[in-house]
């Protein structure tokens, strides 16, 4: 099953992103050689600047994403202010239909 995680950031919390990031981007390769993860990419402000974060990875259960989102060094960095996961069904353009 795929679930979304929708990540909000902090207000004024983009240097810790800025220095988080090395750290996500190295844990979402490895989910990403496991499979894992589908896609992911940080949602833009209107300055163009990340102010959070869609995930969208398979997982057995929402337990499981959960577990998944709580790895995230973003997470563990304190750099959300909400994380909201959400079952996804992948319709259009998914290149494993």
């Amino acid at each position: 099953m795929l679930f979304a995680l929708q990540c909000t950031d902090k207000s004024g919390a983009l240097q810790l992103r800025l220095d988080t990031r090395p750290d996500h981007v190295a844990y979402l390769n490895d989910l990403n050689a496991k499979g894992i993860l589908k896609m992911a990419g940080p949602f833009l402000g209107e300055d163009g600047k990340p102010t959070g974060s869609l995930v969208i990875l398979k997982a057995e259960t929402i337990d499981e994403a959960r577990a998944l989102a709580e790895a995230d060094p973003y997470a563990k960095a304190g750099l959300f202010s909400n994380v909201e996961i959400k079952a996804f069904n992948w319709v259009f353009n998914n290149p494993e239909a």
